[in-house]
């Protein structure tokens, strides 16, 4: 027969988390073969505290390895969760990126750079069409009528997915050697067509945005071949992209007054 009782004070210090060891190994072993203690216990922590408190532990957003990869970064809680939000920064998509883009390098190096220099910004183009919108966006009801601005939410959303493909596709070329820094003339392409198709996006739509400039991309490359990854090319591109850039801040008011039925 137990004639021994956890003291109150340590029974309110249990109650509120704060009874360190050797108490709490000594109050937990009493309090499974108490019944009188249990019951004080209870009295001092609700049911109902309790309940809630498991209810919201188990509702409680569970963060992916992309977002926890975010925050270790130094990005904010609530923006980290914006960003992972979208299907292209998703750690299955990421790993579909990662395989297509080795094996269309595997491709290449058998034929010719150009078909990875091609298709890399076309990979990032794809997830630059699923970053927002309705439909592809799990958020995006809740976003639009937030304080968050539209317009920063895709641009920080565009900016990720284009960062990652970056470092995708830089790893991508090292199943290519031999081609110098040629090989990186898949950068500015991804740039600008993705800045091309956020300007057209408020009219299109962002999925149709990217496939009418994936799909002029893709004939400039069959008619032009290499060209555009030419020192004249790559300054070209650069100063498209930048003009583009230009006209997307200017018009990025469009963006947060959009109806809902847009950006999809």
């Amino acid at each position: 027969m137990t004639t021994w009782h956890v003291p109150d004070d340590d029974l309110r210090a249990y109650a509120g988390r704060g009874l360190g060891p050797p108490l709490l190994w000594s109050t937990e072993t009493h309090l499974f073969s108490c019944d009188s203690c249990r019951e004080r216990l209870a009295s001092l922590v609700p049911v109902d505290t309790g309940w809630t408190q498991l209810d919201a532990a188990l509702d409680a957003p569970r963060p992916g390895p992309v977002e926890r990869l975010l925050v270790g970064l130094r990005v904010p809680d609530h923006t980290a969760r914006l960003l992972t939000a979208t299907p292209a920064l998703r750690l299955s998509w990421l790993a579909a990126v990662g395989v297509t883009l080795v094996l269309t390098a595997l491709l290449a190096q058998a034929v010719t750079p150009v078909v990875f220099l091609g298709a890399a910004p076309l990979v990032t183009l794809a997830g630059v069409a699923v970053s927002f919108g309705p439909g592809v966006d799990p958020t995006h009801e809740i976003t639009v009528t937030s304080p968050v601005h539209a317009f920063r939410l895709l641009l920080l959303r565009c900016v990720a997915v284009l960062s990652a493909n970056t470092l995708l596709s830089a790893a991508a070329t090292l199943f290519m050697p031999g081609h110098g820094l040629t090989i990186a003339g898949w950068f500015l392409p991804s740039l600008a067509l993705t800045v091309a198709t956020l300007l057209l996006s408020p009219r299109l739509g962002a999925s149709w945005a990217a496939v009418l400039v994936g799909a002029l991309w893709v004939l400039a490359v069959v008619w032009a071949g290499m060209l555009p990854f030419s020192t004249a090319g790559q300054l070209s591109l650069l100063a498209a992209a930048a003009a583009l850039s230009v006209l997307l801040v200017r018009r990025a008011a469009v963006f947060d007054v959009l109806p809902t039925r847009r950006l999809r």
